[in-house]
Formats: C-alpha cells, sequence, structure tokens
C-alpha cells in the first residue's frame, strides 16, 4: 500500500536517478581500485615480461629489447651462421651448455627453442660490460679463424653466435639465455616461459 498523496511514478523515476547515479559512482570508485592491481612501472622494469616484435628482422640482424634493465639480444641467423656452429665446439669452454642456471631448451648446439632466432642477455659473463655483435667471418682484428660472434672490447672475451665463451678467454661461462617463449611466428615474450605461471 502506499501512502495517500504520494506520486508513485515520481518515486519510480527518484529510485531510478539515485540507482544510476549510484552504479556510475561505484564505477569511478572501481576503476581505480582495478587498475591500481597492475603492476607498477618500478615493477615491470624489476622483472615483468616484455614482449618483442621479430617480424622485421632480417636474417643476420640483431635485435635489441630491454628487459630487467639489461639488453636482450635477438639475432635471426642465417643458414651459414648455423651451419658453422659445429665446427667451432673444439674451441669452446662449455659447448653443450652444461653450465646450470640455463633454460633447458638452450642445451642443444644452437641453444635456442627454434634454431634460427637466438636470444641471450647481452652482458659479457665476465665483468658486465656488453659485448659487440660482430656476424663479420674473418675480420682483420679478429683472425681468419672468426666464424661470427661477440667480442667484448673490455677484456677481450670471445663468444660464437649461440654465445658460447671461447677457451683461454676471462669470461668464464656462455652468455645467459633469458627464460621466454613465442606467443605466434612473430612475438617473442622474454622473461616468462611456458613452464611459468
Amino acid at each position: 500500500m502506499s501512502a495517500p498523496g504520494v506520486n508513485q511514478s515520481r518515486r519510480r523515476v527518484l529510485v531510478a536517478a539515485t540507482t544510476a547515479v549510484g552504479a556510475i559512482g561505484a564505477g569511478f570508485v572501481a576503476v581505480p581500485f582495478i587498475a591500481s592491481m597492475n603492476p607498477s612501472a618500478k615493477a615491470r622494469a624489476a622483472g615483468a615480461p616484455v614482449e618483442a616484435d621479430i617480424s622485421k628482422l632480417e636474417a643476420g640482424a640483431l635485435l635489441r629489447v630491454k628487459w630487467r634493465g639489461k639488453p636482450v639480444w635477438i639475432v635471426k641467423r642465417t643458414p651459414e651462421m648455423l651451419a658453422a656452429l659445429p665446427t667451432l665446439d673444439s674451441q669452446l669452454t662449455d659447448p653443450e651448455s652444461l653450465v646450470p642456471q640455463q633454460p633447458d631448451y638452450c642445451k642443444n648446439p644452437t641453444r635456442s627453442i627454434k634454431p634460427e632466432i637466438w636470444i641471450a642477455i647481452g652482458i659479457c659473463t665476465h665483468l658486465g660490460c656488453s659485448p659487440t655483435y660482430r656476424p663479420e667471418v674473418a675480420p682483420d682484428d679478429l683472425g681468419k679463424d672468426w666464424k661470427g660472434g661477440f667480442f667484448c672490447p673490455c677484456h677481450g672475451s670471445r663468444y660464437d653466435l649461440a654465445g658460447r665463451v671461447y677457451k683461454g678467454v676471462p669470461a668464464p661461462i656462455n652468455l645467459l639465455i633469458p627464460n621466454h617463449q613465442y606467443l605466434n611466428d612473430t612475438t617473442i615474450l622474454v622473461g616468462q616461459d611456458q613452464g611459468a605461471a
């Protein structure tokens, strides 16, 4: 029952308007709350995965992305580069990548998920300098046996095109391979692999 003299139509309009204003207000409160659940820029820099688009990466070229404040290299190796890798095993400290703390998918001759695409953290394992990419074969300054790779100008460490360290140089271990996965044929997620949640 309604009280005498109450306009029911006006009451319904006021209830509907109050409900609408309340819903809008709840939305304004919920949006910042939900947005606060996303990682901050600082948290992303501390380790959130990054996507790398390799759709325009040409054969023999190197792409650099940043993850956890470190340079990550992505190289699209040519068939000639891949063919040279097994010929270097006798000159390398750890040709089979047996040193622990590396993803299982880098414990193969190419140290990669897909042979033609190689990914590594671009920091020398000696004292943290950044080696230079030297894909040319037999340059004068690196010698006639050089088949391409990475040369650290700080102390002379050398790595092949799979990031495997040569014997007799200051660097003790191969370049590190970050966890990564392919989201599709042209996008790599660096910092998380398929085993991570």
